[in-house]
């Protein structure tokens, strides 16, 4: 959401909050001093909601920038097969770990990454033998990888302009880590549904 959007967003939620005390206004029978009050809750409603969309945005650029290092420390080892490797040996190992790739290794050297979609496209849509078929032969060669200190929205960027799901995390050469685009997504909206309750709840408890 950029400036101008935000913008109308929060003009909007006080034109739809400042209905009702405008009605109260426009009531003959309304004292003073229940137009004050109703003023004074509804602007302070407006504020803590347009404080609240500030504030949630403030954060979501703030954890755009944290880099890869950040979300892939602590991880266990990563998931991977040598390029002899059989198709039926690499998807079980997928579906057995849950996931949806795998890194193919020549020693510690990155040379490909075998998905789900090249099991579906280039094994079973092209006919051939799970039981015999290297991965080296199906993989995905030399991918697409980043260094740790790329950062979540470069990374976001990467993958929706290329259309992969899966981006190795390589460092001089070393394969620290393979994220998804659920990875990123979810460190992206990760606690956010905790702020937009509690700025909820500021506004009720108004």
């Amino acid at each position: 959401m950029n400036r101008n959007s935000l913008v109308s967003s929060i003009g909007i939620t006080l034109a739809l909050v400042s209905a009702p005390a405008l009605a109260a206004q426009q009531d003959p029978s309304e004292s003073l001093y229940s137009r004050v009050v109703i003023y004074t809750v509804v602007l302070f409603i407006s504020f803590a909601i347009a404080f609240g969309i500030i504030a949630y945005l403030t954060k979501l650029r703030d954890k755009r920038r944290t880099t890869l290092r950040k979300i892939i420390e602590g991880r266990a080892g990563i998931q991977a097969v040598g390029p002899e490797a059989l198709v039926t040996e690499c998807v079980r190992t997928m579906s057995s770990a849950r996931i949806g790739a795998l890194l193919v290794l020549k020693g510690e050297m990155l040379v490909g990454i075998f998905t789900e979609r090249d099991a579906l496209n280039r094994v079973l849509a092209a006919g051939l033998d799970p039981r015999i078929t290297k991965v080296s032969d199906v993989m995905t060669k030399d991918p697409v990888s980043v260094p740790p200190s790329t950062s979540v929205g470069e990374a976001m960027e990467l993958v929706t302009q290329r259309r992969f799901r899966h981006l190795p995390v390589v460092d001089n050469g070393k394969v620290l880590a393979l994220v998804s685009s659920g990875d990123l997504t979810h460190w992206l909206v990760k606690d956010q549904i905790v702020d937009v309750r509690e700025v909820d709840g500021l506004a009720t408890k108004s």
